[in-house]
């Protein structure tokens, strides 16, 4: 079976000590590393670091908007990593969030799925060598070419999406698939979707790397490790944009999602963590006791289609925690 594994960046205060986790993850044998950006640390320095401390790991962002670097730069950006990593570069798209576009970026979040048709479209004209020429609804390129030259293997692009019409448009465009807060039911009808897009381009859904990310906490301490999982999820379905929630509700559980956002509109986070009940946290991340936590990402990785599963810590975590849940998973690698 094959794990990424996704690190926590505002968990550390050095470069140095992120590579750490990333060096150990390849140790334990994960096959990549990835991390969020947000308005933190560039993935794109930081990944550079990584890539030039590790050796055979591969390594990912999660994930560059659109509305914040054009789409000729994240062509760039992805044929320099792949330089820089040995070739071990996939390139991590998504349309973020209104928060993240509008409030960091100074951008409109209009037409966010259009955008990251296009920015994908430009990167793989890059990605070709020559001169860039494109004419879209949004972008119009055109009379410069990449100065460097082109490899026959440029980076894979893959896309953060949940939606329907979102992860069609992965299925016909992208090259991986990388879906969060998805039950293994909800993960396989979505699945659907993916194969839909995977036709309308002329390809089969199996040319597509598809690596959900897993929120994890394994501890001998079952309670803690469930607890400080049940506070991240609450926590990213309550408050962390509007996608997730309306993802976690379309899966079954409505209810749970609008108790979770009453308590995020006081601003309770303990009441947020007991909306959300035992049985919707074991479908949606694997907390507890080690042969429980690898029970509950075997289930996410015998979904038919999925490729990885990333591998993804919660809030609260020491090192010594991330390096159990790390040795937890290890048996399954």
């Amino acid at each position: 079976m094959t794990y990424d594994l996704v690190l926590q960046t505002d968990a550390h205060d050095s470069l140095d000590s992120l590579v750490d986790v990333a060096q150990r993850a390849e140790e334990h044998g994960f096959a990549r590393v990835s991390a969020g950006e947000t308005t933190g640390w560039d993935m794109v320095t930081t990944f550079t670091v990584v890539g030039e401390r590790t050796d055979s790991i591969g390594v990912s962002n999660d994930v560059l908007s659109p509305f914040g670097r054009a789409p000729t730069v994240l062509g760039q950006t992805a044929l320099t990593m792949h330089d820089a990593t040995d070739g071990r570069f996939r390139l991590g798209l998504g349309t973020s969030s209104p928060a993240i576009a509008e409030g960091w970026h100074g951008a409109d979040f209009d037409r966010p799925l259009r955008r990251l048709r296009e920015t994908i479209d430009i990167v793989r004209e890059v990605y070709a060598g020559g001169e860039v020429s494109y004419d879209g609804e949004i972008f119009e390129v055109g009379g410069l070419s990449y100065e460097k030259s082109v490899p026959d293997d440029p980076p894979g692009i893959d896309v953060a999406a949940l939606g329907p019409k979102a992860t069609e448009l992965v299925g016909r465009f992208a090259d991986g698939w990388v879906p969060q807060l998805f039950t293994p039911d909800g993960l396989a009808d979505r699945m659907a979707d993916l194969e839909r897009g995977a036709d309308l381009g002329g390809r089969s859904v199996d040319d597509l790397r598809v690596a959900p990310i897993v929120r994890t906490f394994a501890s001998e301490d079952r309670e803690r490790a469930r607890e400080a999982a049940r506070s991240t999820v609450a926590f990213l379905v309550g408050a962390y944009g509007p996608f997730y929630g309306q993802s976690v509700a379309e899966q079954g559980y409505e209810d749970v999602v609008d108790e979770i956002r009453s308590a995020w509109a006081d601003r309770d986070t303990a009441a947020m963590a007991e909306a959300l009940p035992d049985a919707v946290l074991d479908e949606l991340a694997a907390a507890g006791t080690p042969e429980e936590v690898r029970e509950r990402l075997e289930r996410h990785h015998a979904v038919d289609g999925v490729d990885a599963v990333r591998v993804g810590f919660v809030g609260g975590m020491s090192d010594e925690d991330k390096q159990a849940t790390m040795a937890a998973v290890e048996p399954l690698l």
